[in-house]
């Protein structure tokens, strides 16, 4: 990655933050700390690795994005607005009666969303099926897998682990969130990771580790990954829940936070021009 494109991307990545925290804030309470984790990494992925188009969001031949840990969604939907896959005015509406931006994401409602999730444990499992079907049509598109660590606890992850492995789905570049924060605590404290990236290489997969908040880093993690022909990879993030956020960074209650527009204000401030 160049000076001029780190620049850019790292723009784009605190113009995710200032309007995930706007919307936030319009609503008065939100997932605001795990989206501000994969901001970075969203940033990356939409200003330069994911191919898309705004002005067709179901072309055969797209990138596809699965936000399995979908409470992030609030990020994601200001990725998408800002490279105009819908109205910027929509992220006002954030969760409420009549909404096109849900909490957590849904395909059926908000163009640019490839999979309705949520019920955390499960996006890994629906990349691995989307995969599949690219696969059985000759359509070379990457499948982005984006999970959390909590959600690691759960088992159906592994099962998928284990399936993409057997079925060689190189097309699937995934990352975990490790951000070391759930909604009942600390990671290590309700059940411990460990070597996550081990884990991962144990299971059959290509297992890259980087700091999720370096956009180079990222980037280059996503270039070796496709590079890669015969397995999925996982790039295991290492993170700070809130990241960027003045009111809520390295908090573990963040997960689920009132956001009042005075702290969203403060915190936008922060961030800078």
């Amino acid at each position: 990655m160049s000076p001029s494109e780190r620049a850019r991307v790292e723009a784009f990545a605190k113009e995710i933050r200032k309007l995930t925290i706007g919307m936030i804030a319009e609503l008065g309470v939100g997932h605001i700390g795990g989206a501000m984790s994969i901001a970075d990494l969203l940033a990356v992925l939409y200003d330069k690795r994911l191919k898309a188009y705004p002005e067709d969001a179901r072309a055969a031949d797209r990138d596809r994005l699965v936000l399995s840990k979908g409470h992030a969604g609030p990020a994601l939907y200001a990725a998408l607005a800002a490279k105009g896959f819908f109205p910027a005015e929509w992220l006002s509406t954030l969760n409420k009666g009549g909404t096109r931006l849900p909490s957590h994401c849904d395909r059926n409602k908000t163009p640019g969303i490839d999979m309705t999730t949520g019920s955390l444990g499960q996006g890994l499992s629906a990349a691995c099926g989307i995969a599949m079907a690219l696969r059985l049509d000759s359509n070379p598109a990457t499948v982005y897998a984006i999970i959390g660590d909590g959600e690691s606890d759960e088992g159906q992850n592994w099962e998928a682990a284990m399936f993409a492995a057997q079925k060689r789905l190189s097309s699937i570049v995934a990352f975990t969130d490790y951000n070391r924060a759930q909604i009942d605590g600390t990671t290590d404290e309700i059940i411990g990771l460990g070597g996550l990236a081990e884990k991962w290489a144990a299971f059959g997969w290509n297992a890259l580790e980087i700091d999720g908040h370096d956009v180079g880093a990222i980037d280059a993690a996503i270039e070796t990954a496709a590079a890669v022909g015969d397995r999925p990879t996982m790039i295991v993030l290492h993170t700070v829940k809130g990241k960027g956020c003045s009111f809520c960074e390295g908090q573990v209650g963040s997960h689920n936070m009132n956001v009042t527009k005075e702290m969203a204000a403060e915190a936008v401030a922060a961030l800078g021009a």
